[in-house]
């Protein structure tokens, strides 16, 4: 399973990466989770965020929201990350 919240922690997690180390490495594995990421997750039909996905990026649950999941969550996550590479902001 592929779940929304690794995904937006590891965007985040890249970009702070990115700001303590200068090292490409972080640069590549940044793009590498947000192309993977923004093909999969989110419905070009509906918008918002796919929550469950299998490994091969099909939708497992098409429930957008859930106990754990809200309209805060991603979103906040997207933030953080364009104010940290220097987009909204700065």
């Amino acid at each position: 399973m592929k779940l929304w919240w690794p995904h937006t922690e590891a965007l985040v997690a890249l970009t702070m990466a990115r700001q303590v180390s200068p090292e490409p490495l972080w640069d590549d594995w940044y793009r590498r989770v947000h192309a993977w990421t923004w093909t999969h997750f989110p419905d070009p039909e509906y918008g918002e965020w796919f929550g469950y996905l299998h490994r091969d990026g099909s939708v497992a649950i098409p429930a957008k929201g859930s106990m754990w999941k809200g309209a805060f969550h991603v979103p906040r996550a997207l933030l953080y990350c364009l104010q940290s590479l220097g987009g909204v902001g700065q």
